[in-house]
């Protein structure tokens, strides 16, 4: 994200302000007794409508947006983002107790990785794929001037932006596993879970415990999960990308 942002929208909001107020989001419904589905995308068709749930998300002053379309892989069908020097996302507010719900796995497939991307650098914040996950607002979780800050959003956009963000990321270099606060705020945690071009082309299922992810780096139990988004930008290095994302789902932990 650029610097001319403000750092509150750029760490919190993610797609909850700067875009459109979808309202109180419902706790979701297992579809079986030990996994909630976020996206099936594999259930749509090329070209058709985003599932239930599912919304742009754009950024203030950045006019260029990444393109998202539902296309057929082979045998599937998935998201195509294709970015140039662009970024915007897709978003979908949700309500997940992630010590009910602890593991995220999705599928992803990415093109290229960019040249100039770098997870410790304002001007290297761009990833050719990356999934958000956000979380609620809590009150007791944050100071005096974090809830002046808070209070102060929510008379602006109606509604609380999320307490912070984990991201996962397909980085250009960085080694695998490396975890970082975002170049612009530390509310929002930045962790590689691919790097380089080793892997380009190829489908990959991937699996993290979001609620381990946010205690070991935060230093606490998380809040409800909020949100879910994936985005793929290059507004910061200029170049372009092209990835794909399948199936997204929060699951139990294994008995």
């Amino acid at each position: 994200m650029r610097h001319h942002i403000p750092l509150l929208i750029i760490g919190l909001a993610m797609f909850l302000l700067v875009t459109v107020s979808l309202g109180e989001p419902n706790w979701l419904q297992a579809e079986s007794p030990t996994r909630l589905e976020i996206a099936v995308f594999s259930a749509t068709t090329p070209g058709g409508p985003w599932p239930d749930g599912w919304k742009p998300l754009t950024f203030p002053k950045i006019p260029q947006h990444t393109t998202y379309s539902l296309v057929k892989d082979g045998e599937r069908i998935v998201v195509k983002a294709a970015s140039q020097a662009s970024s915007s996302g897709l978003a979908r507010e949700v309500r997940i107790d992630p010590r009910e719900y602890p593991i995220i796995q999705w599928q992803w497939k990415v093109a290229n990785v960019l040249k100039a991307g770098d997870v410790a650098k304002k001007e290297g914040d761009d990833y050719p794929a990356r999934i958000y996950v956000t979380f609620q607002y809590d009150s007791q979780k944050v100071g005096l001037f974090g809830k002046a800050k808070y209070e102060a959003a929510k008379l602006i956009y109606g509604q609380y932006p999320p307490l912070g963000a984990i991201n996962y990321i397909w980085e250009s270099r960085a080694p695998v596993g490396t975890t970082v606060p975002n170049p612009y705020t530390d509310q929002v945690l930045m962790i590689v879970v691919e790097s380089g071009p080793a892997k380009l082309n190829t489908w990959i299922t991937e699996e993290c415990n979001v609620y381990e992810d946010y205690k070991r780096t935060f230093g606490e139990d998380p809040p409800t999960i909020s949100g879910v988004a994936i985005m793929t930008d290059t507004d910061n290095t200029g170049e372009s990308a092209i990835a794909y994302y399948g199936d997204i789902v929060f699951k139990k932990r294994p008995e």
